[in-house]
């Protein structure tokens, strides 16, 4: 099977005058209640390492996997890549706008909670919001469930009525808070998160298993008169900055800890109205699980203004530095560079180094930002993207070039290390990382508060985007192999005792990989893009389990289920986005967004309305200027032109023949259009 990627050697070695000695250490510390054999939260144990100890599959016998079964379809097929919990031979799956337990040897439908109001067995008496789609958490005999109007319910572990339901976010109530990562049941408390980029700070919240009562509460913000309001100005901006937790967090019990991570600030391109370094934005929080104090943080990014999310779950582990045992957690920063901290007390177990980046004066930038020494970064930044072909008219700009009002012809790369979990393997002492590499259009109006996406409106943007896998020496902060993905970021890895990792690739077939090496070993084509891997064990047969669309599938050695069709990719068009019937064009657009103050409206000069016309062989199409500035229309080719338009002038020119015409504007050569002639 032709995957379309890359594959590139790394060098490991490194000096080991500039780092200290780390060494990779295997302990069951962070393992979760529940026996070896199973996966019972969604990060595979309460460290989010998503290693198994099973290691009855081997490099040697993975070829003689098979699909096992495969579920019914879920209602109304609806599709999730949620991560599935296995537990005591149930598997738990939330599958939007319902959770599903399934018989995790056989794929029968145990019981299905249907929320949003249904009507189901085991159905909400009142409307509920959806279910998150990263996943549940089990334990006391009952699934918890985090929902999307913040809200967390229990559910009977075995016949799936509702137990108890808690609203946990603000008042008074607003739609756009919700809770999105998968709940996390430790130290007889379960925590989850809050979003917090409608107009919030980002929580955490502990709760009472049992009755849902809240036991504490952890702002991701600091209120007045704590410990690092003093990052933020003297003004309300504070109380609804951001800092959401959107993903699981991590927990050792041994040590009455809880880890974790927060997001972008708000407004996410717009520091000016918050100068200061805005904790604990962008940062990886330890806090006193009995208490929720903070024990200590570590902020990966000073003053967001990329909406560069710590969007990736931390990962607990054990190392020995320089002959020491440590405990240890890895954060990976969304630009693809690897944070490894010492968990009892937030120090990097590397040398962090702080280096100047790209300023703004109107964004009050910092004016350096952290780097591990000598690390390695998973995506590439603006000198490797500057060796390829891009659009034209554009200059391409580096991961801390912040949005410019005045420059508006930036492409910068993605922050693209986001949502696909990272695993850890202590035979290999390596991380695997999943994200997306590519280029934004780095754009942000006058109005500070409107934030929205303009990659439609450069062609060929798109088609530039691909998915990367690499492992990552724990030891070394090096990457040792890394592979390409030509149709978008895989699912997340998995890893286990036999010496393999497991994920779902964007060419939605789930493959095997010697984890030492990288060589694809194995790979089964499903039907769907698919989400992360689950492995478990029933009655002495290892299985892994991945949701595939619309289903979950199911494979054990001796599997008889055949694969899926290879899926048909469709030819890629420089030009997306929807086309417009008509023959009359503006050369400046109304861009409308919800922000987290409401509607908030923009003209935008260099974006024409519509951006892809349609018009029939011989029609005349006419350009008018409604903007403030000169525009020339001009073929992308050269070979026609309206000439240069001032402030509500018409020019225009008649199409005979069917074909597709591309043009730019001559002033302004990042602002695209398309003619469609039939």
């Amino acid at each position: 099977m032709n995957h379309n990627r890359r594959s590139f050697g790394f060098a490991t070695f490194l000096s080991a005058i500039m780092i200290p000695v780390i060494v990779a250490v295997q302990s069951d510390g962070i393992r979760s209640g529940g026996g070896q054999h199973e996966w019972p939260v969604v990060g595979g144990d309460w460290g989010n390492t998503r290693y198994s100890m099973l290691a009855q599959i081997t490099p040697q016998s993975v070829t003689r996997l098979g699909g096992a079964w495969t579920s019914a379809k879920f209602a109304a097929s609806a599709t999730t890549r949620a991560m599935p919990v296995v537990k005591e031979g149930v598997m738990f799956v939330p599958v939007p706008p319902s959770i599903y337990a399934l018989n995790a040897k056989t794929g029968d439908t145990i019981w299905q909670f249907q929320g949003g109001g249904g009507r189901g067995r085991g159905a909400a008496p009142a409307r509920f919001g959806n279910p998150g789609r990263e996943g549940v958490a089990v334990g006391e005999g009952l699934v918890f469930v985090g929902l999307s109007d913040a809200r967390v319910i229990a559910l009977n572990e075995k016949s799936g009525e509702l137990v108890w339901n808690q609203y946990v976010g603000d008042n008074p109530r607003d739609k756009g808070q919700v809770i999105s990562g998968a709940p996390l049941y430790a130290g007889g408390l379960v925590t989850v998160g809050l979003s917090a980029d409608n107009g919030w700070r980002g929580q955490v919240v502990a709760l009472d298993p049992k009755s849902g009562k809240e036991a504490w509460r952890f702002f991701a913000i600091p209120g007045v008169g704590e410990k690092g309001h003093e990052t933020w100005p003297n003004t309300d901006i504070w109380t609804r900055g951001g800092a959401a937790v959107w993903l699981a967090g991590a927990a050792d019990p041994e040590q009455g800890s809880l880890y974790y991570v927060t997001g972008n600030g708000v407004p996410q391109l717009g520091g000016e109205g918050r100068p200061g370094d805005n904790l604990y934005l962008c940062s990886v929080v330890a806090l006193d699980m009995k208490s929720g104090k903070l024990k200590w943080h570590y902020q990966v990014i000073r003053h967001d203004v990329w909406e560069a999310d710590i969007a990736i779950s931390p990962v607990l582990y054990d190392a020995q530095v320089d002959g020491r045992p440590r405990k240890a957690v890895a954060a990976m920063r969304a630009d693809g560079l690897l944070f490894l901290l010492d968990r009892e007390t937030g120090k990097p177990l590397m040398k962090v180094e702080d280096r100047p980046v790209p300023q703004d004066v109107l964004q009050k930038t910092a004016a350096t930002q952290p780097f591990p020494t000598g690390a390695d970064r998973a995506l590439p930044d603006c000198d490797e993207w500057r060796k390829r072909s891009t659009p034209k008219g554009f200059e391409i700009g580096c991961f801390f070039t912040p949005a410019a009002v005045q420059k508006p012809s930036v492409l910068a790369p993605n922050y693209g290390m986001r949502v696909a979990p990272m695993a850890y393997s202590p035979q290999t002492g390596y991380f695997y990382a999943s994200g997306a590499a590519g280029l934004s259009w780095l754009r942000r109006a006058e109005d500070p508060s409107f934030f929205s996406s303009f990659n439609a409106r450069v062609p060929g943007l798109n088609t530039l985007n691909y998915g990367v896998l690499a492992a990552i020496d724990g030891r070394t902060n090096k990457i040792v192999w890394k592979k390409e993905f030509k149709h978008g970021r895989p699912s997340g890895a998995t890893v286990t005792a036999g010496g393999l990792m497991f994920q779902v690739s964007s060419d939605r077939a789930i493959e095997a990989y010697d984890a030492k090496s990288g060589a694809v070993l194995w790979q089964f084509q499903l039907p769907a893009a698919g989400g992360p891997v689950t492995a478990y064990e029933i009655d002495g047969e290892e299985y892994l389990a991945a949701v595939a669309g619309s289903n979950v599938w199911a494979f054990k050695i001796g599997g008889t289920l055949p694969p899926a069709p290879a899926p048909k990719w469709s030819a890629e068009e420089l030009f997306s986005g929807p086309i417009t019937d008509t023959a009359q064009i503006e050369t400046a657009s109304l861009q409308r967004d919800r922000g987290f103050i409401g509607t908030r409206y923009f003209t935008d000069d260099y974006a024409f309305e519509p951006y892809r016309a349609r018009v029939k062989a011989g029609t005349q199409v006419t350009w008018r200027n409604n903007s403030r500035m000169v525009h020339t229309i001009v073929a992308q080719d050269g070979s026609w032109t309206t000439g240069p338009l001032s402030d509500g002038a018409v020019g225009g020119k008649v199409f005979d023949k069917a074909g597709m015409y591309n043009y730019i504007c001559k002033e302004h050569p990042w602002a695209y259009g398309q003619i469609i002639v039939e």
